[in-house]
């Protein structure tokens, strides 16, 4: 594709992206099946150059407003992922000064906002918890993307086998540091046309997601729950873990999502998953399981806030409003959930945000509301479980290391939290 028809295709796609009417994900999915004459190339290209803006989106229109031309065009020039020669061949004379002029500004130029990007209500909650040095080392994880983390299901293979399977097909993947079933992969390679993709020896799951399901120690032949299931990413992982015996219900209010990890389901080999549709968290089939459940996960609806690198859009598209209508959700969901767990068994609340009013908050009301549920140390079970420096994944608040608490500068992995209760 020629320069200047690239770049203009990458304007059209931040313009449809900009308007943050549906998730960026969603829009960019949308755009290639609108123009499937689109190389791999391109496709990347065009991805990478619409998250850079929407990552950088503060500093990019401070430095905007200095060129010419369609704002969503000087963006594009901005965020542009690509050889900068490559780029400059589909610019004027004028937009290749302006260019020179905003890549010769320096960080340490910069004001506050336009180094970390953030919105401000998102700011002071996170530099609470990190102080200064560590909110500036979030800030700077935040604006990269995230590395690719597999999943090798240890139904179908050892880790150490496919990670030199995926050798052979020049695929550089090293193992995660804490995860012991994680490869970390460099680049963003084809999966798909691998043999180890189509016969469901790996499926593609951030390493904190990995942790979430070793943290609920699913065993074999016992009766256990993914009460938010979604696509099934932790449903796949901890069926996995108990053998493919008993019974492991993948609930979930979307059947629509539940519909994309029937595939995966196909590929992993596994025989106990039962994927269902309810029509909310206090559904006929959530009561018919109260008291009879052996451990229970709720990786509640939640702002996602932790996935920044993957979802940058995400600290645009949301707001305190709309944050204020999720804890009341979480802590519905988290009751309801509750009722299922029998004596002597576990549940673990989970989510993939950095926010303590989503986290820690949710966890201390419930613990305060349901003296019947003991609350146990994460770091303590995640080292039970031969994690790699488990106290290091725990540390924070004031709460010492009671909660999983995962952050990406610290442990490059998403954003994410959970706590762990045993029923009395």
């Amino acid at each position: 594709m020629h320069p200047k028809a690239l770049l203009d295709a990458c304007a059209e796609l931040i313009r449809q992206v900009l308007t943050f009417e549906h998730p960026a994900d969603a829009v960019v999915s949308r755009y290639f099946r609108e123009h499937r004459t689109l190389g791999p190339r391109e496709r990347a290209t065009l991805a990478e150059t619409t998250y850079a803006v929407l990552r950088k989106k503060l500093l990019f229109e401070q430095l905007a407003r200095s060129g010419s031309g369609a704002r969503e065009r000087r963006l594009a020039i901005l965020g542009f992922h690509g050889p900068r020669d490559f780029l400059k061949s589909a610019l004027s004379e004028q937009e290749k000064a302006w260019l020179d002029a905003c890549d010769g500004i320096r960080p340490d130029e910069l004001m506050d906002h336009h180094r970390h990007n953030l919105p401000d209500w998102l700011v002071e909650p996170l530099r609470s918890q990190l102080g200064e040095q560590g909110f500036r080392a979030l800030a700077d994880s935040l604006a990269q993307p995230a590395p690719l983390d597999l999943r090798v299901n240890t139904l179908k293979d050892k880790r150490d086998a496919v990670q030199k399977e995926l050798q052979k097909a020049d695929i550089r993947a090293e193992p995660t540091p804490y995860s012991p079933v994680g490869l970390r992969i460099d680049g963003k390679p084809a999966l798909g046309k691998l043999d180890a993709f189509a016969r469901g020896a790996i499926e593609v799951q951030d390493e904190g997601s990995q942790l979430l399901a070793l943290l609920l120690d699913a065993k074999r032949g016992e009766m256990v729950v993914d009460f938010c299931a979604g696509a099934g990413g932790k449903t796949l992982a901890i069926g996995a873990g108990m053998r493919s015996t008993g019974r492991l219900y993948a609930f979930d209010v979307s059947a629509h999502r539940l519909e994309a990890l029937k595939p995966r389901l196909a590929r992993s080999g596994l025989s106990n998953v039962h994927p269902a549709a309810i029509a909310h968290e206090r559904d006929d089939r959530v009561k018919r399981l109260a008291g009879k459940i052996d451990r229970v996960l709720v990786d509640a609806p939640c702002s996602g806030l932790g996935t920044l690198r993957r979802n940058p859009d995400l600290k645009w598209r949301q707001s305190p409003k709309a944050l204020a209508e999720l804890e009341q959700k979480q802590s519905a969901i988290l009751a309801s959930a509750s009722r299922m767990v029998k004596s002597g068994g576990r549940l673990v609340y989970a989510t993939c945000s950095v926010l303590p009013q989503e986290n820690e908050a949710i966890a201390e009301a419930f613990s305060a509301q349901h003296p019947d549920f003991v609350m146990q140390d994460a770091g303590e079970l995640l080292a039970q479980l031969k994690v790699a420096d488990a106290a290091r994944l725990c540390k924070g608040g004031d709460t010492g290391s009671r909660y999983l608490r995962l952050w990406p500068h610290e442990h490059q992995t998403d954003g994410f939290f959970a706590a762990v209760w045993t029923r009395k």
